[in-house]
């Protein structure tokens, strides 16, 4: 058994000396270090010690691979060291001193969405087997006949059967699987709302409640908003001097972040106010109550008001005279729309693309968006390969990705360590921009991901089968590019939940 004792000994000195250290960890593979100054370690000689493979710093964090002799490693520099033990939760402030504000808010927003990525992830393989049930149309099916007719697209080409047209089995399992679907991604922001709080310390339950609230069976859902706002049948609370539009959050994010954290703050603020005797019934009355109102009052309008603005920006982009620059632009900021959950708002553009010119070049690039960031996590899950934990979330994120949805990829791994996500976002914006300079056509809205190839229209195939290969080949080589290089490397990346802690002076 290898003799660590002299290994320790030089990284105890190279990394700075007892006095430098903060607190340290261990996972699978690396020693995770929080250093009081990060320049004091002296990291090529670091390199140079026979048991490290290697360093890089993330989230905070100076991290020196070890390997699987990890364990071993960390224990006798615990000796040498003579650190005592601290929680993972003390680690992780310290990291924070070393972290400026958009990493510490990348870590937050880790932290939020960590607890949720298990629905996130096998919601999203779910609705990518659902696309290929119904969304893939195979000639080999035959002709779809509508009453009695053989159905045709508007240019009179054959519309053929999917899977579920012709097998009734498909199409019930199809169906039930939407009641978990459904459950995971409209009803998203309830899961969001729980783990706001839950992280503040907040009334988990009140969270639960906010959620419901956002996303009720009363409220317009979110994705009929942009064709009842165009037929003017939006729904409203009517309080006879003022209305509030009755309109849902289904699937997004952000609105869903920021009640959460309005309700948990106001909580933190009248525990301390309302007087214990009385504080369990007013505490949650003061606290939901003006959460709920700010929802729909505040980030209701000013969302769908950027949602309508981003909808006339991507129509007067896609029928300018440099429509090839805003496929660049659209392409790298599609998957920042997802988050936000504006992107609802583009199928409207695309149905009326279609409608006016019998196609629509906007919706390859969303396809392409999909693979993009499906290959970033397959870059990542080459570069982390035998870490089994994260392979559990990147693997099936990479298949969902590439069925054509992407929120697992993003929310699992690709936001959590950022460069991977601003990888797949330049492969994108690359790969959409060639789409758009070929004039790339799809006859319709269909299938994202690799399926999406085939709703497009065949003398655009070749072309898009190109801008394929480039939102496949960029991003798997910018992410490599990145981790290797420590580039745009700001967020958290994945933590070993029962690694033990020591060491904080």
């Amino acid at each position: 058994m290898a003799d660590f004792t002299e290994d320790a000994q030089k990284l105890l000195k190279e990394i700075g000396g007892k006095e430098n250290i903060n607190a340290v960890t261990h996972c699978v593979t690396r020693m995770r270090f929080v250093l009081n100054d990060s320049e004091k370690a002296n990291v090529k000689t670091i390199e140079e010690i026979p048991s490290v493979k290697g360093t890089f710093t993330q989230a905070g964090q100076f991290q020196v691979i070890i390997g699987n002799r990890v364990a071993d490693f960390y224990n006798e520099f615990a000796k040498i060291s003579g650190h005592e033990g601290v929680s993972k939760d003390e680690a992780k402030e310290a990291a924070k001193q070393n972290q400026n504000w958009f990493q510490r808010s990348s870590s937050v927003m880790a932290e939020i969405f960590s607890p949720i990525i298990p629905a996130i992830v096998v919601g999203g393989l779910i609705l990518g087997f659902r696309n290929i049930l119904e969304g893939i149309e195979i000639q080999r099916l035959g002709q779809l006949i509508v009453d009695g007719a053989p159905a045709v697209t508007k240019a009179g080409e054959p519309i053929y059967n999917t899977i579920v047209d012709v097998n009734q089995f498909w199409a019930g399992v199809n169906h039930f699987l939407w009641l978990i679907g459904e459950a995971i991604f409209h009803f998203l922001p309830v899961g969001i709302t729980w783990s706001v709080t839950k992280k503040m310390g907040t009334t988990q339950i009140l969270g639960i409640v906010l959620g419901i609230t956002l996303v009720s069976p009363q409220l317009l859902n979110a994705y009929g908003v942009a064709e009842s706002a165009a037929a003017g049948e939006i729904p409203f609370w009517d309080f006879g001097f003022f209305t509030i539009d009755m309109i849902g959050y289904q699937a997004q994010v952000i609105p869903a972040i920021l009640a959460g954290l309005v309700l948990a703050y106001s909580e933190i603020f009248w525990r301390k106010k309302v007087p214990d005797a009385i504080s369990m019934i007013f505490v949650p009355l003061l606290s939901l109550i003006p959460a709920v109102i700010i929802a729909h009052v505040v980030l209701g309008p000013i969302g769908w008001k950027i949602g309508q603005w981003i909808s006339a920006g991507v129509m007067a982009g896609l029928t300018s005279s440099v429509n090839w620059l805003f496929g660049a632009l659209f392409g790298a900021l599609y998957s920042p729309l997802v988050i936000t959950g504006l992107h609802h708002m583009t199928n409207a553009i695309d149905l009326q693309l279609i409608s006016d010119f019998n196609g629509t070049i906007l919706w390859p690039m969303i396809a392409l968006s999909n693979i993009a960031q499906g290959s970033a996590v397959l870059a990542i899950l080459f570069l982390h390969r035998g870490d089994k934990q994260e392979e559990q979330i990147s693997l099936p994120s990479m298949i969902s990705a590439y069925l054509g949805v992407t929120e697992p990829a993003m929310f699992g791994i690709n936001i959590k360590y950022l460069y991977p996500f601003v990888a797949g976002m330049i492969g994108s914006g690359l790969a959409g921009m060639f789409s758009v300079a070929m004039g790339v056509t799809a006859n319709s809205i269909g299938v994202g991901g690799l399926p999406g190839i085939l709703s497009i229209k065949t003398d655009s195939m070749l072309m898009f089968g190109i801008a394929m290969a480039i939102a496949v080949a960029v991003p798997i080589f910018l992410t490599i590019l990145f981790e290797k290089n420590n580039i745009f490397a700001q967020a958290e990346g994945s933590v070993d939940e029962d690694s033990p802690i020591i060491g904080k002076v």
